[in-house]
């Protein structure tokens, strides 16, 4: 079986009717694993498929969104490996001396 017979397939077994650029998908699929990291491949080219349907975007409109997603990943300028700027690793204190059995933690904070 090659692609086009598993796209054929899938669109049949997810009863859906598409008309797949497949390689315009790949394409981007490359960029953002090898500009990002290989898991931003999957995550990209369903996040495209989604805001084309979203839009309900034709041939010409999904080549845009590819485009703006292709720049995306090639102007990306974070390594895999770089810590995300929002977290900050600072020193968390030493408190094991401090008795803690009777502090009640508030749910609310929790599910921040």
């Amino acid at each position: 079986m090659n692609l086009h017979d598993w796209i054929d397939e899938l669109c049949d077994a997810l009863d859906i009717e598409a008309e797949l650029d497949e390689a315009l998908v790949l394409d981007v699929a490359r960029v953002a694993a090898h500009a990002v990291q290989r898991p931003a491949a999957p995550i990209t080219t369903f996040l495209l498929g989604y805001a084309a349907g979203q839009t309900g975007a034709d041939a010409a409109a999904i080549e845009e969104l590819a485009e703006r997603a292709s720049q995306l990943a090639t102007n990306w300028d974070r390594p895999a490996d770089a810590p995300d700027p929002v977290d900050v690793d600072e020193e968390i204190p030493d408190d094991s001396a401090v008795d803690h059995t009777a502090d009640v933690a508030d749910v609310a904070d929790l599910q921040h």
